[in-house]
């Protein structure tokens, strides 16, 4: 039969869900910059996922018995001088840029090929935000590893958590 064409249900789902996501992420950050009946923070706030799903790159947070913060980013195509990850505050920030020569290799006229299956991305990483209280990890005793295409990110506990008890504030009472 002519004029018919193949159709990969899994890249529809994969826009699908993306979309979703992405339309739930910009709902949620909109919804939170605006004062509600609740006051300027929103009922989300009480619920923040600490660590959103993002599409991609596909990862992994998890916590090891010594209670330090594990990341694993799944990173193919990548180099590490491409790869940016820094802290600031109580957030891990990463992003990633396809390099060029890479990216170059990877350029084909879309009219010239046929994909029987197309389930890899490879785009640049915007930049992501991961909580890591800076209050409970020792963010300069951070160690990433780069090895087969897998980012790992160990962040270790702090001994002693950072004590923020407040500044008390001492009442007089005044003369009648």
């Amino acid at each position: 039969m002519k004029g018919r064409g193949y159709i990969d249900m899994g890249t529809i789902f994969d826009e699908i869900f993306e979309a979703a996501q992405n339309f739930s992420d910009e709902l949620h950050r909109n919804f939170n910059r605006y004062d509600t009946p609740y006051g300027s923070k929103s009922p989300f706030d009480e619920n923040i996922d600490y660590y959103p799903n993002y599409s991609y790159p596909p990862m992994n947070v998890y916590m090891t018995a010594d209670r330090s913060m594990i990341f694993e980013f799944a990173l193919a195509g990548f180099d590490e001088k491409d790869i940016n990850l820094s802290f600031q505050g109580d957030y891990m920030v990463f992003s990633a840029k396809i390099g060029e020569s890479y990216s170059e290799a990877l350029e084909a006229p879309e009219d010239t090929v046929r994909y029987f299956k197309r389930r890899l991305k490879l785009k640049d990483i915007e930049k992501q935000k991961y909580y890591v209280p800076l209050d409970k990890y020792a963010q300069e005793k951070v160690k990433a590893v780069y090895k087969n295409g897998i980012l790992r990110v160990s962040i270790p506990p702090k001994d002693e958590p950072d004590q923020h008890d407040g500044i008390k504030i001492e009442i007089i009472k005044e003369g009648d």
